[in-house]
Formats: structure tokens, C-alpha cells, sequence
């Protein structure tokens, strides 16, 4: 039977290795970096270095997230403890020789001429892109002890789904947000408060005087917490000043390049300008009720495409989607959906805002888009987070509501506006009267609007400003 010839042998293959593995020449990464190490690294790190538990690390999250500035970040913490350089193993295969290659002859060209034996750290870039890479992975996890693995992918779905047909206790996925809040303020050099920060859960227990303190403390966070909304948590964008800039760096490099090539490449789509035309509708109708019917009707589409392409949407990290949790059972499966654009800097791109901070709906919707981010991005982990509407729209409803596996609940209601007043018929004061160990927030527009509210016989309810909040979380 005839075989079919490599497009590279296996030195031409050690060639280009070589150049993108500076670390076997001079031992340690090329290039400066951040010395702000996001949760990514941490979760990583930790996986990859267990003592007793060997699981790989998978990263996902949109592009411009940072996932290979973590990758780099882990490599050069690795270098720094000691793991020889010719151990460490680094593949992007957005390179278009890499693509051109089987994953496991680039694999045996390293082994071949570099591995010199030991644990040894595969660290494998945008990694959807490698043909059959879910079985190369689980190949290497259950024949090669001495191998340890991080790969990085843009796209969730591939990712996740070869980790449920082949990695089932061979790695863990993590997905990687945009910059929160907080990290953005370290990476600016922003530090208004000396010594540990409290949690948001414990604000309940905090006195007026030191909540009244924090607060004022955090006051001087306005003037970032703007541009951090204008602009979005895209680290390597941070350095522009120009907002149209980023802007059309933002529709290029994460919103083009996604719609129109990633997703496409790896899912079933036949009509990529239909699928950026929905992407548009997410974005101008952000934090809104989602009506498949309406949404049909407006752009001429059938619900059923409209359904698999917003699955593809959020896979894709571009999306988030905060379900009804007052809906379980068969209700839980029609009861309509939150849409929220995974960055709001992709919304004020896509829909050219240059100057979103203008218009008062707009900031509105951009806080609610923020603080639903921060709050998916924290708890998603510990428990199901999404709103909570019974009945009619209106005074029925809780912007964003998290329901912890410890049965402990945590409402939020962003009123992103110059009175943040609400009534005694408002939703999350019925959830205060029937909280016992709940927190309720309130999240305000002005830095100096904050406070502690007692209803009689309920959990208290706490004023505290969307920057303020977004920063502890």
C-alpha cells in the first residue's frame, strides 16, 4: 500500500522548532512579560505541577484574550524552577508548517533529535487546529508518563468536545475571560487600597464606618472604570489611547477573523455574512430578553438556524447567555434567554460607538454587560449564574442572580443611572424578605452612591457602585 510523503521531514520540521523554542538556545522566553499573572496561570499551574494528580490544562477563551501570554508566563515560571529548557516543548499551530503537519511527526521530530529524557512539558498553541488532536492528546496522556500538557484553543466547542469524547479525566478545561476589572487596574499600575481586599461576600459583615471607608477608597477607580468600559479587557490593546483604533483592531483581529474563519472552519456554517448579521442583532439588543421568534422575523431567518448559530456564537466565546433560573424542568427549556456580548468593547466595535459614553442607554447597558461578566466569570464555577423573572416583565425581574451549590443565593440589580432609588414592590427587595443567608447587591452609577438598606425583617440590601463592585469581585 502506497504512503503518503510528509509535506516536511522531520529536519526541516527540528528547523522550525528551533525557532520557536528560544529558551533551548539562551533558557529563558523572548520578549517581555506582563508581570501580572491572571487567574488562568494560577488554575494552570497548579494542574500541571500537582503532586499527586496528573491532569492536562486546557485554555480556552476569544482571541486577544492573552491565553499565549499565560502559556509564556508558565513557561518562563518553569525555567525559573528549574525544569531543563530542552524539556520544554512549545508548538503554535497557527503556523501555517505546523498546520501543514501531522501533530505526531512534529512531535517525533522533537523526541527525536532534542528530548533527552525526563518530565517533559508539551505546550501546544491554538491547538483546534491540529488534525485528530484529541486522540494525539490522549495518547500522550495514557503511553508517555513523563509528559505533562497546556494547549490553548479560541475555540470552546472543539475544545471541550474532545475533552468529553477522549480526555475524561486526563485534563481539565478552563476557560479565560477578557481582563476583569481588578486586573485591569493592576496592569495600569492602579492600587487604591493597601493590604488584602474583602470578597463581596463579605460585605454582610463589614460596619457602616469600614463599608463607608472601602467605598471611599474605591471612589478614585471612576476615571478607570470608564475606560475599561470604552475599551474592553483585551490586554494587548490597553496601550492605545484611540478608541477608532481599537476599535478596528477589535473588528479585524477577534470579531472578523472569528466570524468569518474560526467558526466557519469548525462548525456547520453555510452562510457566514447571516451569521455576523446575528451576531450584529446580539449586539445592539445586549442584556435583552432574547425572543427567537422576534429575532426570526427580523432577519428573515428559521429559528432552527438561528438557534445553531447562537450556540456556535457563545462556543466561540463571543456570547454569553444567562438562562431563567425561576424556570426549571420543561419550562427551563423554552423560557427565552439574557443575551450578553462576552466584551463590551466587541459591541462599541462591531456597532462603531465611538463614543458610547454619551449616551446614557448605551452606559447602561454596558455596566449591566460588565458586572454580568464579573459575576459569571467568579461563580460559574461554585454554581448556576443567570436572572431570575417570574411573570410579567418589569418590577418581576433580578438582572443577574447566582444560585451556589451550597444553596446560598446572591441577587444583583444593576441600576446604572442618576437615581438608583426602587420601590418596596422591586424584585430584589422580595428577595431580600425571603433571603436568610443571602446577599443582595444593588449596583449603582456614582461613585459616591453607597449604603446599607435594611428592610424590616429582611437580609440587607447594599448600594454599592458597579466599579466599586466589579473591582472586589
Amino acid at each position: 500500500m502506497e504512503t503518503t510523503k510528509p509535506i516536511f521531514d522531520e529536519i526541516e520540521l527540528y528547523g522550525l522548532l528551533k525557532q520557536v523554542n528560544p529558551w533551548w538556545k539562551n533558557e529563558r522566553v523572548s520578549g517581555e512579560l506582563p508581570e501580572l499573572k491572571r487567574q488562568a496561570f494560577y488554575d494552570v499551574l497548579k494542574t500541571l505541577t500537582h503532586p499527586d494528580i496528573r491532569r492536562f490544562a486546557v485554555l480556552s477563551g476569544a482571541r486577544r484574550v492573552g491565553k499565549t501570554t499565560v502559556m509564556r508566563q508558565v513557561i518562563a515560571h518553569l525555567l525559573e524552577q528549574g525544569v531543563p529548557s530542552d524539556n520544554i516543548l512549545y508548538i503554535s499551530f497557527d503556523n501555517p508548517v505546523f498546520k501543514l503537519s501531522d501533530l505526531r511527526a512534529v512531535l517525533d521530530a522533537y523526541r527525536n533529535t532534542h528530548y533527552r529524557g525526563g518530565t517533559c512539558y508539551y505546550f501546544l498553541d491554538e491547538i483546534q487546529y491540529a488534525e485528530d488532536w484529541s486522540l494525539w492528546v490522549k495518547t500522550l496522556y495514557d503511553h508517555y508518563p513523563e509528559v505533562q500538557l497546556m494547549a490553548t484553543g479560541s475555540a470552546s466547542p472543539a475544545i471541550e468536545r474532545g475533552a468529553s469524547d477522549s480526555g475524561v479525566g486526563r485534563w481539565r478545561v478552563f476557560r479565560m475571560p477578557t481582563m476583569l476589572f481588578r486586573e485591569y487596574c493592576e496592569l495600569q499600575g492602579v492600587h487604591p487600597v493597601e493590604g488584602e481586599l474583602p470578597g463581596i461576600e463579605a460585605i454582610p459583615e463589614m460596619s457602616t464606618s469600614d463599608f463607608s471607608k472601602l467605598m471611599t477608597q474605591l471612589s478614585g477607580l471612576t476615571p478607570h472604570w470608564y475606560h475599561y468600559l470604552q475599551q474592553g479587557g483585551f490586554p494587548e490593546l490597553l496601550k492605545l489611547k484611540d478608541e477608532e483604533t481599537v476599535y478596528s483592531l477589535l473588528r479585524e483581529d477577534v470579531v472578523d477573523k472569528v466570524l468569518k474563519r474560526d467558526v466557519p472552519s469548525l462548525f456547520d456554517v453555510r452562510n457566514p455574512v447571516q451569521l455576523e448579521k446575528i451576531f450584529l442583532y446580539l449586539c445592539l439588543h445586549c442584556g435583552s430578553i432574547f425572543n427567537l421568534d422576534t429575532m426570526s422575523s427580523a432577519l428573515g431567518t428559521s429559528k432552527p438556524t438561528l438557534s445553531r448559530y447562537m450556540s456556535y456564537l457563545q462556543d466561540a466565546n463571543l456570547i454569553y447567555v444567562s438562562r431563567n433560573l425561576c424556570a426549571t424542568g420543561k419550562k427551563g427549556l423554552s423560557a427565552q434567554p439574557k443575551i450578553y456580548i462576552a466584551d463590551v468593547a466587541m459591541r462599541n466595535a462591531s456597532l462603531m460607538r465611538y463614543a458610547p459614553m454619551s449616551n446614557e442607554t448605551d452606559m447602561g447597558l454596558m455596566a449591566e454587560c460588565t458586572v454580568y461578566k464579573h459575576f459569571h466569570s467568579v461563580y460559574a464555577k461554585y454554581g448556576d449564574v443567570g436572572f431570575m423573572r417570574s411573570g410579567a416583565k418589569g418590577k418581576n425581574e433580578i438582572d443577574i442572580a447566582v444560585e451556589m451549590r451550597s444553596g446560598k443565593f446572591i441577587f444583583c440589580e444593576v441600576k446604572y443611572r442618576n437615581d438608583s432609588e426602587i420601590s418596596a414592590q422591586d424584585a430584589i427587595i422580595s428577595a431580600c424578605r425571603k433571603g436568610q443567608n443571602d446577599l443582595c447587591l444593588l449596583a449603582t452609577k456614582s461613585p459616591h452612591d453607597f449604603g446599607r438598606i435594611e428592610p424590616p425583617g429582611s437580609v440587607p440590601l447594599f448600594r454599592i457602585p458597579s466599579a466599586a463592585l466589579c473591582y472586589l469581585l
